[in-house]
């Protein structure tokens, strides 16, 4: 993915998560959709902009470590 995807992708996913915070309300389908929307925008900062899409070992090492992350996150938000 090149920056320019990558900047437009966060652009789009930021531009989704503040439409969930307004209109959600605080619903927890929003709010889990917020967390879902941010675990994609993690993904690609360390992907495109951090390098690890040329370095494959290393990416499925910090995929494995945010995705407990964020399950135990919207876990924890849904059954709060």
């Amino acid at each position: 993915m090149d920056v320019t995807r990558a900047w437009v992708t966060l652009m789009a996913l930021s531009a989704l998560a503040t439409a969930l915070a307004v209109f959600g309300q605080g619903a927890t389908w929003a709010v889990l959709a917020i967390l879902v929307a941010a675990w994609i925008k993690a993904r690609v900062v360390l992907r495109a902009y951090l390098g690890l899409a040329g370095a494959p070992d290393w990416s499925r090492g910090f995929s494995l470590v945010l995705g407990l992350f964020m399950l135990a996150i919207m876990g924890l938000s849904a059954f709060t």
